[in-house]
């Protein structure tokens, strides 16, 4: 496993609760895992089990209630929101199921706003680098409505790295895509880990998807409940099936 230098992002007994009392729902409770530099890591468990929440604690978009998460050697508790935004500006990039393009920009546009947004200039060469990275430098002019889904994604993947971030956090990104694109963008991001030396961390439903990852993390009412290293679609799907109809 090596030393904790090496891990990207690690969480420490992190919960998240939301609401008090007999109505709060505990998101996540007591969860630890570290996520290594340079690997593809995918997050998988039943509806509800705490995916997204724990992405987004991961992620800095979301507070844990107790616990620590260290980004890149950086504790995120206790900084305001003002470093919170600009550690995620600078370390993270993130695509969602929905691509969320803004339909008014191209290509290139959309691909360099988090660089106007962080108040640089885009130089021209990187956006179009970027592009060209995910197959699409023939695309740069066209707006989101002149491209298929697959390609719509692709850019939003191109826009997460544009930052050059630490680690790419994907939401579902091929829950709206046909198989056949959507194994095209998993072997981009598979890709970017072993050419590129990214970290990735994916939550999934899918078996197939996270048989791209090298390690799957399975999360249960919150818990991590134990990981598969190395598993095809079968293994994974078998122990995922395991999970749902174990009784609670």
């Amino acid at each position: 496993m090596g030393t904790h230098d090496d891990d990207a992002i690690r969480l420490r007994s992190v919960s998240r609760r939301y609401g008090s009392g007999d109505s709060g729902v505990t998101a996540l409770d007591e969860v630890t895992v570290a996520f290594p530099r340079g690997t593809f890591t995918a997050v998988m468990g039943p509806s509800g089990s705490g995916k997204s929440t724990l992405l987004q604690c991961a992620a800095g978009l979301d507070r844990p209630t107790s616990g620590s998460v260290v980004v890149g050697g950086t504790e995120l508790t206790g900084l305001s929101e003002r470093r919170l935004t600009l550690l995620r500006r600078e370390h993270v990039g993130f695509v969602f199921q929905a691509f969320n393009l803004l339909p008014s920009l191209t290509a290139e546009q959309n691909v360099a706003l988090p660089l106007r947004l962080a108040g640089r200039r885009p130089p021209r060469g990187r956006v179009r680098e970027v592009l060209r990275q995910v197959g699409l430098g023939d695309r740069a002019r066209h707006r989101p409505t002149q491209l298929s889904g697959g390609q719509q994604q692709r850019v939003a993947l191109a826009r997460a790295l544009i930052t050059r971030p630490a680690v790419l956090f994907a939401d579902e990104p091929t829950g709206a895509l046909d198989s056949r694109t959507g194994r095209e963008v998993l072997s981009l991001l598979r890709g970017m880990v072993d050419d590129g030396g990214q970290t990735v961390v994916m939550v999934t439903h899918d078996p197939v998807a996270a048989a791209y990852a090298d390690r799957v993390v399975f999360l249960v009412d919150g818990h991590v409940s134990g990981d598969l290293t190395g598993a095809g679609a079968d293994t994974i799907a078998a122990r995922l099936t395991g999970l749902e109809t174990a009784p609670c």
